[in-house]
This record gives structure tokens, sequence and C-alpha cells, in this order.
């Protein structure tokens, strides 16, 4: 397993997300990723899964030290005290006394950042939080919230695959010392019947979704998220690191794409809020 580290965090490059997967769909892929040596596991409060999650972990051989857990502030509980309210919540479907990484989940314009910072802030001085970062943020508010934290805030989750390079954020990232944490990192799918990616697939015996994967973790300090509830592809998203694409293939496959990248986004966006 390869890791991507900030401020001192290191998390493994490779996560399992949760988002769609519900009720026991959701506590079996928690557990088999587990199995299979997931140690990076990403959920949210709009995904309404967090006991599933919590039950996943808490039945699971592996100690939960061992697991980077992730979870993600919604935009409506923005405001200081409901910070501190929901991630309370949180913390008790996940059946845990802290979290690894607490998210904003997204902007929220009419909250004040500063505000949502400082109580994610209090949290880590109480060690319900270890570590705090954002979700679906442009660099302007990126950069405001990395000014109104007293924590470190350690990663922009955000869209990220080869239609959506996301050159300038990834770029100011690591300059800024950040991981980036990729989502939809398939693009929905869409990646996978790309000509190039199927025929590196071929020329590397893997899978399209490994080669894409693979491409979305050979860039420093990315960090990939896919979701699956199948055994198989969930053993094959982690079987990324004994095969690497050369600088030349990484170019052929990155194909920004406004169209695809829309869908994508858009896709998840309206998925994610009706859930």
């Amino acid at each position: 397993m390869e890791y991507a580290e900030a401020y001192g965090t290191r998390v493994p490059k490779v996560g399992l997300g949760t988002w769609q997967l519900t009720g026991e769909p959701c506590y079996e892929a928690v557990s088999t990723a587990l199995d299979l040596g997931y140690r990076h596991i990403d959920t949210a409060q709009l995904y309404e899964n967090e006991s599933e999650v919590g039950r996943a972990i808490a039945d699971s051989d592996v100690d939960r030290e061992d697991v980077f857990l992730t979870t993600k502030v919604a935009p409506g509980n923005a405001r200081y005290e409901d910070v501190l309210e929901s991630t309370e919540g949180s913390l008790d479907r996940l059946d845990t006394e802290y979290v690894d990484l607490l998210l904003l989940h997204w902007p929220n314009p009419l909250v004040s950042v500063g505000d949502t910072m400082a109580a994610m802030g209090r949290l880590v001085e109480e060690g319900a939080v270890e570590n705090v970062g954002v979700s679906n943020f442009p660099r302007v508010l990126l950069d405001r919230a990395r000014d109104a934290a007293d924590a470190d805030v350690v990663t922009n989750q955000v869209q990220f695959h080869p239609y959506k390079p996301q050159r300038g954020m990834l770029g100011h990232c690591q300059e800024e010392g950040l991981f980036l944490t990729a989502y939809s990192p398939l693009a929905r799918g869409e990646a996978l019947d790309d000509l190039d990616v199927r025929r590196l697939a071929e020329a590397y015996d893997k899978t399209p979704a490994q080669v894409v994967l693979r491409w979305a973790t050979q860039h420093r300090d990315v960090v990939v998220i896919p979701k699956s509830a199948s055994e198989a592809h969930l053993e094959q998203n982690l079987a990324l690191f004994d095969f690497k694409l050369t600088r030349s293939e990484i170019d052929e496959l990155t194909k920004p794409s406004l169209l695809k990248s829309s869908a994508a986004m858009l896709g998840g966006v309206l998925s994610e809020f009706r859930s």
C-alpha cells in the first residue's frame, strides 16, 4: 500500500467510498473491504450509513486505531453549534470515540467558514477529531478555510479523474502540503469505456478500473475512494501497486472534458442530495 501525507498525517492512498451504500449492503461492503486489507473508510452524514459503517468496523478483527475513518458534516450543519452537535451524532452512529478526519461536505454560503472551522478546531482540541478538511471547495474558499482554521486543513475532497484532472487544485494542494482526496475517480464509469484505458488494461493485464485508479494514485499526494459492493471489484481496486504507468501513458489518459466531468458531477450531486 502507498500512502499520502499532510502535516504528519499518513493516509492509505486507496480507501473505500460508501456513497450510495446503505443498510446491509453497506455493512457487508465495509466488512469485506476490511477483510481484504482496506484501512481507509469514507462516509458522511448525508450518506445515512454511518451506523452500518461503524458496526462493520466494530465487528471486524481489525483494531479501530488501524482504520483511517473519515466522515463529513452536512452543509446544513455548518453553523458552530450544529457542527458540534451533528459530529456528536456521527460519533454515536459510528460507535467510535473519534474520527481520523472530519470534512465540511460542501461550502455553505449562508454560514461563515470561520465559524465552521472554529467548531472543528474545538473538536480537535477535545479529541473527538484527529484531522480536519473540506470537500468540494474551490481554491479561494479552501484558502479562506485554511486561514480561519486553528487546526491544519489536511485535504480537499473533490471530483478527480482523467476527464477532470484538477491541475490547478492539485498543484495548489501539493505546494501547500495537503493531499487531494479523489471521489468519483472512475468518472461514474465513463472512463472505463475509454479506448486508451482499455488498450492499456490489455497491455498490463489489468482491468480498466485498475488502470484509471493507477492513473490517479501515481499523482503525488492523491488519495482515491472508489465505491464498490463487489468483493471482486474491492480486491481489484486495492491491487494497484504492482504496475506503473509511464509518464507518456499518464499524459495519454489525461483528457480534460467539461461535458464528461459535468455529467459525472451532476449525477453525483443529485444522487447525494436525494439520499
